[in-house]
Parts: C-alpha cells; structure tokens; sequence
C-alpha cells in the first residue's frame, strides 16, 4: 500500500511514526488527549521524502560515502552533508506532490501563517530526542514559500549536527526518513518549555518551566534567559525571574525579528504563578498519556496554553520499579565494582541470583536498597562509616537525602535494619594459615564444579547451574573468609587513624602493605611482566604483537607459535591465560568477552612491559616493595618508642602491621573465585547456546546475552524465542550507554552525586579521595579502552574506572587517577601494592585532563592539579 502524501494531525496514530516521523507522531497524538489544544495542521509524510530522494540519484553514492567516515572526520562530514543538502533543495517538488500540499493549505487558508517543522524517523524517541538537529521555520506565509520551506525541512536531514549525532547514536543514515510537520502559527504573549520532571536532579516530583515573552525561539537560540519555576505538588516552591531584555515577535508579511522588550516589562514574570500550575496540570495530563517524562514546548495565547510540541526526556536515568508507593533510596553496585558501563541482561540476572543482597536493576545498571537500613539509628551509622570509608562521595549523597526529614523515616529501633553494615571486628588470630586455607577451600570448590558441570545440557544444566549458585552464595559467605577480610581492612583503617594521631603522618598504610603477600591481583600484573621477559628476545614475536589488530583471536597462538621464538611465547602466554584468562574489563558482566576467549587484548600492554622493563623486573618490584614496607616497619616503630607510652604504642602497631600483612592480599582473592565460577558458567552457557543455534532457535551464539537467564532456561526448555524481544533488548542497551548513572538513585527519580566539601586544596584543583599515598607528576595518558593502552614510564593512567583487570597497566605507570573508586576497591589496593600515588572518585575526571598534559597527582592528600 502506498502511503499518502500529505496526513492530518487528527488522522496520525501512534503506529505511523515511519509515515510522519517522531514530532508527527506526538503532535497526532497530543491533537487527541481531551483539554490539550494544538494548532491545526497536517503532515507532508515520508512517502513525499523517498519521492523527491528517488528524483536525485546521486544521493545514494554519497551516502555509502557519508556511512564509512569516522566520527572523528569532522571536515568530510562537513563537505559531504552540504553536498547532500544542495542536491536536495535542487530538486524541483513533483506537480502533484506539490499540489497535495498547497490543496491541504487551501483547507485552512493559504495566506495564514504556518510554522514549518522537520520531523525525521529517528526522532523523539524514547531513547534518543534529536532536539534541535533538524530546522524549524516559523511564520512562514504563502503556497511559494512553504513548499520552498518543506524542501528546506528534508534537506536538514543532513545538517551536520545531525549527521553527527546519528553517527554518535549508531543510527544508520539511509533508515532514517524525514516528514515534514506544517501547523497553523500561534502569536503567544509567552512562551517556553515545560519538562515534567526536573531535568538536572532527575527528580520525576518536581516540574520545571522555563518562559520568556513573545515565541519561544528566544529562549531555544539562547538569546534571552527564562523566568525558571520549579512546581511540586501543585504549588510553586521556587522561582527565579530573568531579566528579559529581548524577544522574539513575528512579522506581518512572514519571518520573525528581535524586538526590544520595554524597560519597565523585562523583569515581570512571563507567567503568573496560577498559570504555571495550571501548565503543570496539563504537562501531568500529557505525561500520564505518553506513559514517560516529557519536554514540552507550550504557547500563552489570550490566557490559554496550546501545546506546539511534547517529546520524551532521554537523559533522566531509569527508576527501579518496585510493587509500593513507599520511599526508596538506592546507592549504585556499579560505584563498588568498579563497573558503571551498563550490563546486558544476562549479566544483570546472573550478578543478580549470584549476589548475597537483592539488587535491583534500572538503565542496564544494579543497585541495592538501603532504605531500610538507613530508618534506625544504629544500621544508619553502620552504613554510612562503611561507605564513607569507601568512597565519601556515596555518603554525602546519602546524607543529602536524610536532611530531608520527610524522605526516609526515623525508627527507634535498629531491628528493621538489621547488624549494622560491614559486620562485627574480626575475631580471627593473625595466621597466614587462614588465607592459605581459604585459597585452597576456594580451588576446591572450584574444581568441584568444573568437574561437575561437564555432563550437564539442556534443561539439566539450567537446573544444575542453580544449584551451583547457592554453592557460589555459599563460599561467598563463608564467615572465615569475611573475618579475613575485615581484619585486614580494619587493620589498615586503625593504622592510619593511629599513626595519623600519634605521629602526624598520613596513609602510612600505604607503604606498610606493599608487596604484601597471597595478593592474586597484583601477581597477575607482574605475572605479565615474566610473559614478556619471554618474549622480549624474538623480535618476530614483538612485531607479530604489534600487528596483532589483525589477527583474529580465535587462531592468534597457533599464528604466534609458526614464528620464530613464538613456541615459548605461546606457552608462556598461554600458561598466563590458564590463570588469569577467565578476567576482562568490567568482569562482573558474565556477557563481556574475557582474556581467553579475546587473548590480543593483552598484546599492547605486553609490548608495552617489553619496551619499558628490564628482564627481572617482576621479582625486583616485588622485592623492592617488600624491602620499604620493611623499611617504613622499622622507621614507625622507632618513631613510636621515642614517644610518652612509646612501648605500648609500638607494640599494638606491630600487631596491626603484622595483621595488616598477613590479610590485606586476601582482600582481593573472593573477586577472583567470583569470576573463575563465572567462567565455568559462561563456557556451559555458550556450549548450550551453540546447540541452540544448530536447532535453529538461536540466530546467533550472542543473542543469549540479551535474555536473562530464566528466559535463556526456558528457551532451552521450549526451543523457542521471541526473536522481537532481542532485539529490542539490544536496542535498549545500546541507548543506556548515553545514561550516567548516580551514586545515589531515589525513587522519585533524583540522581544525588554527593560533594567532598572540602577546601583544603588550591584553586582550580579536582578533588577525590586519597588512597594511595605520594606525590607524582608526568603525562596524564587518558584511556578508555584497556585494550588501546600505550604508556611509556612516568605516565599517569587517567580513567573512568579500574577493575582487577586493569591492574598489568599499573606495573608500567607512576601514578592513578580514576572517576570511581574507594579506599578499599581493587584499584586503589593494587595501587598501593605497586607504592603508586592515587586519587580516586574524581568527578569528569577523564573530561577535564587532556591526554597528553602534565598533571601533579597528590595521593596523600586527594586531588589532582592540571599544569601549564
């Protein structure tokens, strides 16, 4: 069926968005809610656009042409978009399509005023808004002039903003089509938009509507600042009124000027605060109708509000859902994995049945509830001593939620609660014979499962599987394990709490644990640098490694081992991965591909060992590490003998350094159990995903990462998938990549950041956490992807976050500094490991240091300072 040319508003449903576009949509949509007024128009629809496309065939070539540039090819794009646009705006409009829409013009009246207003495909979606890509002409009058505008309208399908931004989104440029919106002109007294929930906090309570005079192009070009009212329940709680020097009219014979607002006018509300609940009342109307928070462009005409335009807000982050209309508050998982990429929803369900607390997910991203915890006095101080410890950022945001006495209620007693967060002090002696039993319980357990999972299929495996994760639950929770943990994070806590009192010295902890020992994350980084004492002799191996991009993974050791040397290099790398190959960047995902399934990630930061280090090296740092944590033993302890009471004081730090020692490596050893199970689950899983695609239920071996695994259980169960399903998971996936979560998620939506409220530090310096003491200046390297690591000596590793599989990197660097982390997250302990000066939780840090400038890292007192 040929669709037509030319729609009216009130005849676009909600399933004709390929036909009318995103704002074509909405628009036909708002034209239908009772008590919502919307100019009359029409829609000039796509089946006019693929007609005037089809009439300039060289179009095509340029867009294969326009697909393969790099985002980064800024000038290209710029040249090649406006190529694409004059060719549009050269095609003469068809006669009858033409006619179409001059007949339609003649229904309203043609010497009327219309605004003229793009409305692509990709547009005003849920996850991608396109807000001010595409062009918008208002006021324009006259047959000539509006088919000249429509043309305009198509052709800013390809401005280069947009052109960019469908680059960024991942969103093909031959999908997308573009309708064109034309609907009578308003002549508003005041104008503006109105998001129904509050844009900057996320809060889905508060109401926020920015309003200027005349139309709203004043306040969308930036010329004037808006009057700004933030409503809540129905009354206005703060407003801030601008002065309002310009504004933007229309003229009589077509087009729009500034005008001179008057002296005495410029700082009146726009609005009076009875209309702007009134605007909210409807903006709530046409909230509850699209089922989601919106942005909403409104008009003031004789007192009464017409709406011009509602599209979703895409930048608010997800809530969880929950079955209650209570307050809740939620502190991010991500922050204490050292993981806030969004997760697939396998990995989400995985983490989720294998984790010792509920979690609860929202934007492809995990959280806890500690509501309950923070209702009694007790498990509130409990909670927030553990995160302030952890990272000071969660609890001020915290606090940030309990100063408002009505968010979260206070209950006398700490029952509800439950033991105050992180459990009782250690009752364990400082016996390196725990850990080493520990371990082996662990490898036991481990082996046992390996064994165990082998004959497992189909239904079987997904029945086995559960029962595996009790067992996973159960090493977990292990009470020895947990009191060895604690022990060595108390020891640490007490020794930089005592030493700072008794000798004036900060994180002195820091130089005490160093090469500690049983620490299976840091062996793995210098375990790499034996991989490349081997390697280092064969320079065909080396350069092997530095084509390595063009190598698949799936036959990169058997091409290294045909080279000369590349025998011992494949044994010895392969020997590397049979310890450390279940670990990859943000491992908590089970979908993410690891170290064996993709070993050419490792191949850049081996070659950067075999440029930087000397054959040795890993048993020297070592050694060197445990020679000044000796060293710095002896220096604390002289000191504190020479103190009043000196005898008794040395003597108790002795036994926290020797505590200290003996458990602080173990800290790090439960993650790396985690996530060999995880291995062992994701090789059965993908066995069985094979079988599935060979059945021909699975198009492909990745689509299992789409579904979680009760629905993966069920499709091994029927043979069946909703292929429908997958694919919108994959679509929602990618669109949460553009979400930032929060530390702190409340359920009214309010994302709250925390602040470290200090002002101990120079002007202009980043602030964060201390967690690894010295001072360090070099070369900030700003790097993303661990994969495209390329550090020289001295550099400062400057990142979103670190998981124990970034740790090889910290061998080769001088210094860290991370957007996320705490004082006892993998990161900071590996950096104290290595003796390298730390700041952590730096908010945008790998936004406000450039790659490549010189920055000074203050790791003892928590920030960072950007050199000339």
């Amino acid at each position: 069926m040929i669709e037509p040319y030319v729609l009216g508003l009130q005849e676009i449903d909600e399933m004709q968005a390929g036909v009318v576009g995103g704002k074509g949509v909405h628009l036909g949509r708002l034209s239908r809610i009772e008590g919502i007024r919307v100019p009359g128009g029409f829609c000039v629809t796509t089946e006019a656009f693929r007609r005037v496309m089809a009439e300039a065939p060289p179009i095509t070539d340029r867009l294969d042409q326009l697909s393969r540039l790099s985002l980064d090819d800024r000038e290209a794009i710029r040249t090649l978009s406006a190529q694409i646009r004059r060719a549009i705006e050269g095609v003469a409009i068809p006669g009858d399509l033409a006619a179409a829409i001059t007949g339609s013009l003649a229904q309203v009246g043609e010497r009327a005023a219309y605004a003229v207003r793009s409305s692509a495909t990709a547009e005003d979606l849920p996850t991608a808004s396109f807000a001010g890509q595409h062009d918008t002409y208002l006021n324009v009058v006259g047959p000539t002039a509006i088919l000249q505008h429509v043309s305009r309208c198509w052709a800013s399908l390809f401005t280069e903003r947009a052109v960019t931004y469908r680059q960024r989104n991942r969103i093909d440029h031959r999908a997308v089509h573009m309708a064109v919106v034309v609907q009578q002109m308003v002549f508003p007294q005041a104008a503006g938009i109105l998001f129904t929930a509050d844009p900057v906090t996320g809060n889905r309570k508060v109401s926020t509507v920015d309003a200027g005079f005349g139309l709203g192009e004043a306040l969308v070009s930036g010329l004037v600042n808006p009057d700004v009212f933030k409503v809540r329940d129905g009354e206005v709680v703060s407003k801030t009124i601008a002065a309002k020097q310009r504004a933007v009219h229309a003229l009589s014979a077509g087009g729009t000027q500034e005008v001179a607002i008057d002296s005495q006018r410029q700082e009146q509300p726009s609005l009076t605060d009875a209309q702007v609940v009134r605007l909210v009342q409807l903006g709530r109307r046409i909230e509850a109708h699209f089922g989601r928070p919106q942005d909403i462009e409104w008009c003031l005409v004789d007192d009464d509000f017409q709406i011009v335009q509602s599209r979703p807000i895409t930048t608010l982050f997800p809530i969880p859902e929950t079955s209650d209309q209570e307050n809740h508050v939620y502190v991010s998982v991500g922050h204490q994995q050292m993981m806030t990429d969004p997760m697939k929803p396998l990995g989400l369900s995985m983490w989720q049945l294998t984790a010792m607390v509920p979690m609860h997910e929202a934007g492809g991203r995990l959280f806890v509830d500690v509501t309950r915890r923070l209702t009694s006095p007790a498990s509130r101080a409990g909670l927030l001593d553990v995160m302030g410890r952890g990272d000071p950022l969660v609890r001020d945001a915290l606090e940030t939620v309990l100063d408002r006495d009505d968010f979260v209620p206070s209950l006398p007693d700490a029952g509800p609660g439950g033991p105050p967060a992180g459990g009782a002090s250690a009752p364990i002696e400082t016996d390196p014979a725990i850990v080493t039993e520990l371990i082996e319980r662990s490898q036991v357990s481990i082996a046992a499962l390996e064994r165990d999972i082998r004959t497992k299929t189909g239904p079987a495996l997904f029945d086995f599987l559960l029962e595996a994760f009790e067992e996973h639950k159960r090493v977990l929770s292990d009470p020895l394990s947990i009191q060895a943990i604690m022990a060595g994070m108390e020891a640490t806590w007490w020794l930089n709490d005592k030493l700072q009192e008794w000798l004036g010295e900060k994180n002195a902890a820091d130089t005490l644990t160093l090469s500690a020992p049983d620490n299976i994350t840091s062996e793995m980084g210098l375990a790499l640098l034996d991989v490349a004492d081997v390697i280092r002799p064969y320079p065909e191996v080396v350069a092997f490694l530095q084509g390595v991009e063009y190598v698949q993974d799936e036959v990169f050791l058997d091409e290294l081992a045909k080279l000369a040397g590349g025998p011992e290099a494949r044994d010895a790398i392969d020997a590397y991965l049979d310890r450390y190959g279940m670990r990859c960047v943000g491992e908590i995902d089970i979908t993410r591909p690891r170290w064996r399934e993709r070993p050419t990630t490792l191949a850049p930061v081996i070659l950067d060992n075999v440029r930087n280090f000397e054959p040795g090296a890993a048993e020297r740092r070592f050694e060197l590490g445990r020679q000044k944590a000796q060293k710095k033993e002896q220096d604390v302890l002289s000191r504190l003998r020479a103190l009043p009471d000196g005898d008794r004081k040395a003597d108790e730090a002795k036994r926290m350094i020797d505590r200290v020692r003996t458990f602080i490596g173990y800290r790090e050893y439960p993650k790396y159990a985690i996530v060999s199970r995880y291995f062992v689950y994701k090789q059965a899983l993908l066995e069985e995903a094979e079988r599935l695609v060979q059945a021909d239920v699975l198009a492909g071996k990745e689509d299992i990462s789409y579904l979680t695994f009760q629905e993966l259980h069920n499709v091994a169960r029927s043979n069946q998938v909703d292929d429908q399903l997958i694919q919108q998971r994959k679509d929602t996936f990618q669109s949460y990549h553009a979400l930032t979560p929060p530390r702190v998620l409340t359920s009214d939506g309010e994302a709250v950041s925390g602040s470290y409220r200090r002002d101990d530090v120079p002007a202009g310096a980043l602030i964060g956490l201390a967690v690894s003491a010295g001072t360090i200046e070099g070369r900030a390297r700003v790097i993303l992807d661990m994969a495209e690591a390329d550090l020289d000596t001295g550099d400062i590793l400057v990142t979103t976050f670190t998981d124990p599989s970034w740790s090889p990197l910290f061998v080769g660097i001088a210094g860290l500094v991370t957007e996320v982390g705490g004082l006892m997250t993998h990161g900071a302990v590996i950096a104290r490991e290595y003796g390298l000066p730390a700041v952590v939780g730096v908010e945008r840090a790998t936004r406000l240091i450039r790659d490549g400038q010189r920055i000074r890292v203050h790791g003892t007192d928590g920030y960072v300072e950007i050199l000339p």
